[in-house]
């Protein structure tokens, strides 16, 4: 637990006049790099530096201090929030304050409400910890607790957000220390755009991620609940070579087609990529290697069955008179 050197009241105070230059605005789409975290960078230096002064001048209380205790002291730092929804734990994984979330996890194990207390952005310390890059911290989470299957404002649980990001290390630790009925779900689970964890990593094509997910047991053929592309629709839309020879190799069905009835041969149409097209011709159908008629042909089809002189009324009368034609 934290131990102030000021009152209990006093301490509180400090710490929640250390949150003000933390009211900045968190929107993800006007960040630089569109990062997701909402926090990073939003402070100036100089506030910067005195928040971390005052984070390093709270003394933690070694585990022989709280076992001298017959009492517990409260502990003012779990119930501080931020107006934006900030706990303690997800300001100091914010500003890459390592030991202190460390041991902010350590005195928390247990505790999943605290753990897992999600932002106004739907965000959990896991989410930061994923967002920023720091697998010790995703670690020390997942074992103390974190549940790696919450969603963010996106519907992206912390494994969507490593795998758009490219992050290999991050993808390892969620998967590595995640509960085998945590790792199936999040595996089959889609964001809010419809996507997989798949999907993300082959739409930003991350062949190591990729093939890091199918050897997990992704469902390679799983489709958008949109438009019904499976990843290797997408990897032909990407013209991504090596991802569709991956995806083959994982067993993609060649001819799954979309909702609108397209198999990924028949999006190599009009494509510059003629190897793609080599790749998945001999192992597509014979009927899904040619394109679709479309509406706008039959609609030319019915037309034609009526010459320019033939109308299809013969009866029209205007003012009580019948028309003469």
């Amino acid at each position: 637990m934290f131990h102030p050197s000021c009152s209990p009241d006093c301490w509180r105070d400090a710490a929640m006049d250390s949150a003000e230059p933390l009211k900045k605005e968190r929107q993800l789409g006007l960040l630089a790099d569109d990062r997701h975290d909402s926090g990073l960078d939003s402070m100036k230096e100089e506030d910067y530096a005195l928040l971390v002064k005052e984070l390093r001048d709270i003394r933690l209380q070694t585990p022989e201090e709280r076992a001298a205790l017959q009492h517990p002291p409260a502990q003012p730092w779990r119930q501080q929030v931020t107006e934006e929804g900030d706990t303690f734990l997800h300001l100091a994984i914010i500003h890459e304050e390592k030991a202190l979330s460390m041991e902010v996890i350590r005195q928390a194990a247990g505790d999943p409400a605290f753990l897992n207390f999600q932002n106004n952005l739907n965000q959990t310390p896991l989410h930061l910890a994923v967002i920023t890059d720091q697998p010790e911290i995703a670690e020390g989470l997942l074992k103390a607790g974190c549940d790696p299957e919450i969603r963010d404002f996106r519907g992206n649980t912390p494994l969507h957000i490593a795998c758009e990001q490219g992050s290999l290390r991050g993808v390892c630790v969620l998967t590595q220390y995640c509960q085998q009925h945590h790792l199936h779900s999040v595996l089959q689970s889609a964001n809010y755009n419809g996507h997989t964890c798949l999907h993300l990593a082959s739409i930003q094509g991350y062949l190591a991620i990729v093939e890091c997910l199918l050897s997990l047991g992704a469902d390679v053929n799983a489709q958008e609940p949109c438009n019904g592309r499976t990843a290797l629709h997408l990897a032909v839309d990407l013209q991504n070579s090596d991802l569709v020879s991956l995806l083959v190799k994982y067993g993609a069905d060649v001819n799954k087609v979309t909702y609108q009835g397209y198999s990924p041969y028949q999006l190599t149409w009009g494509r510059e990529s003629s190897s793609i097209q080599e790749q998945l011709k001999h192992l597509t159908t014979t009927d899904l290697q040619m394109l679709p008629e479309s509406e706008d042909e039959e609609s030319c089809e019915s037309e034609s069955e009526f010459t320019e002189d033939e109308l299809l009324y013969d009866d029209c009368v205007f003012g009580g008179q019948q028309l003469v034609f």
